[in-house]
């Protein structure tokens, strides 16, 4: 048993694809970032008993509704502001990341450089939430709370973008296909607007006029973190995977440059993007 006022680590179940062992890194990360170096005085400061902060750091049992709110005053940029919410998923699911993604998103998560190609769909990282529940929506085997989970979960992952240098390549039809109501989609490209002008990010669009070209057999993305090997994902239609081989890292940087080359600029990519826009 510790010893009072010693903090319980985290446990053996995997972050990656528990969101109550996630979450509860996520707050040990805050907590210990605020100065709260013990739990005992975290839990004082919060009114609550010490075991609450335990159970919830080490994932034993999500926050409720009225804790989570505190923590989330508290900490109002925890978890991207959607600390309660995902506690509140947490409390309902076993984990609502599959094991066969699950690497690539801490990968992706550290990652300084991302590239990403995608000629069926908007990036997950680009996604509104919107957007993200019509696609996430047609796996039928997923109950409602399933698919709120993995919602929640792809705008948490968004935060990287705080950050990362981001260098997206969309085929045009991407654009096209309506995903969800008419107004989904409009807030879609809206929002590819709006992140096409931040600084770090990088959006271009290969015209429909390009015809046929190497790529259009699936989407993948290659992943850059200092001091580490960088890693592609690749997906296979049913799952992805991710692949550390050199080799075919290597290859899909390659395929991602060769890509660039049939794109628009940066700006006429978004001036084509708010053409397609316009009702």
């Amino acid at each position: 048993m510790p010893q009072e006022g010693t903090d319980v680590m985290t446990s053996d179940r995997d972050p990656r694809g528990d969101l109550g062992v996630w979450l509860g890194e996520e707050l040990r990360r805050a907590r210990l970032a605020a100065g709260y170096t013990s739990q005992d005085q975290f839990a004082r400061e919060l009114g609550f008993d010490r075991t609450v902060i335990v159970k919830a750091e080490t994932g034993a049992r999500p926050p409720s509704e009225d804790i989570a709110g505190r923590i989330a005053e508290m900490f109002p940029d925890l978890c991207n502001g959607l600390y309660v919410r995902l506690a509140s998923i947490a409390r309902k699911s076993n984990g609502p990341i599959p094991g066969w993604f699950a690497d690539w998103v801490e990968i992706e998560a550290r990652a300084t450089i991302l590239r990403w190609w995608e000629p069926l769909l908007i990036p997950g990282l680009l996604q509104t939430e919107d957007y993200a529940r019509a696609v996430l929506s047609t796996w039928r085997r997923d109950t409602a709370d399933e698919v709120d989970a993995k919602v929640a979960i792809r705008l948490v992952r968004q935060s990287v973008l705080a950050t990362a240098d981001f260098r997206v390549l969309l085929d045009e039809p991407v654009l096209r296909r309506r995903i969800g109501a008419p107004e989904v989609m409009a807030m879609q490209l809206e929002h590819l607007l709006t992140m096409g002008a931040r600084p770090n990010v990088t959006i271009q669009v290969i015209p429909g006029a390009a015809g046929a070209y190497a790529g259009l057999s699936g989407a993948f993305a290659v992943a850059e973190v200092p001091g580490e090997s960088a890693t592609a994902y690749l997906e296979t239609g049913i799952h992805g995977i991710t692949v550390r081989d050199p080799t075919l890292v290597s290859d899909a940087a390659r395929m991602f440059d060769d890509l660039r080359d049939e794109a628009l600029s940066r700006s006429a990519s978004l001036e084509l993007i708010a053409e397609v826009e316009k009702p």
